[in-house]
């Protein structure tokens, strides 16, 4: 089933039929752990485990090649070294594209009806902490959503006090005990922001801005999904960078740190 035989209204429908394409064409019937990786984490999947199977993200319903410089536009499954199944998706919709919420969280819904239980999603950001130098791994403990808008419809109240699993984290510093925290806050773009809204960010509590995660987080908590969040600071944020800011900055600072955070990235599926 390509995503053009598939014509729903309802998100969740389309979900289901996105996991059910996976499972066909990869033969495996349901996954433990997903994985969206932003930029700078890519080659993380090559060292989870063996990839089984690689699915061009625009031949299964609902997923769009992506639109970023950075981003993979492949679905993977990986066996683990510990015998789990995890769904890699490398084909990350951001709400700036105009496609709408849904679009943004569905690999998020894809994953929890594929069965995953587990969901680790991974960016790159600016930081707010000048002592957070370009390369460096930060845990997500909480977010601000600065969007204005949220992925659930109607009179759908979930609790999201503990959205960033706890337990989850502390499995991240079995494996880097250096490793610090913040908050992430998620503003629209696809604009860098300006110096004036980073230190409002920075007064309302963010540690991190970007450009992602804080809508499919919200989206997987309602999903039932246990959350896992790490940032990549590829750049200190405007008004606290002597530079300008650009695109350029955030691959090359992704592509330098890459081999480390792929590998600290692996050491922390490996525990989960």
């Amino acid at each position: 089933m390509t995503t053009s035989e598939v014509t729903t209204s309802d998100p969740f429908v389309l979900a289901q039929a996105a996991a059910d394409h996976i499972a066909q064409a990869t033969g495996v019937a349901s996954h433990d752990i997903a994985l969206v990786l932003g930029s700078g984490w890519g080659a993380a999947a090559d060292l989870i485990g063996e990839v089984t199977a690689t699915l061009p993200a625009n031949e299964v319903p609902g997923f769009s090649s992506p639109a970023v410089e950075g981003h993979v536009g492949t679905i993977r499954s990986v066996l683990t070294r510990e015998g789990k199944r995890a769904l890699v998706l490398g084909a990350r919709t951001h709400y700036y594209e105009g496609k709408g919420v849904r679009a943004v969280v569905h690999g998020v819904r894809t994953a929890a009806a594929a069965g995953c239980r587990v969901l680790v999603l991974t960016n790159g950001c600016g930081g707010l902490n000048p002592a957070w130098t370009p390369g460096t791994p930060v845990l997500i403990r909480d977010h601000i959503n600065l969007t204005a808008t949220s992925p659930l419809e109607g009179p759908t109240f979930v609790d999201l006090t503990d959205l960033y699993s706890s337990r989850l984290r502390g499995l991240a510093r079995e494996v880097d005990p250096t490793l610090d925290e913040g908050v992430y806050a998620q503003f629209t773009g696809p604009h860098y922001e300006t110096p004036a809204e980073v230190q409002y960010a920075k007064r309302i509590g963010a540690d991190l801005v970007g450009m992602s995660t804080a809508l499919e987080a919200i989206a997987a908590r309602h999903a039932g999904l246990e959350v896992f969040g790490i940032s990549l600071v590829t750049n200190l944020a405007a008004g606290i960078s002597p530079t300008p800011l650009s695109h350029e900055e955030v691959i090359e600072a992704g592509r330098a740190a890459g081999p480390r955070i792929s590998r600290l990235l692996a050491d922390v599926i490996a525990k989960i």
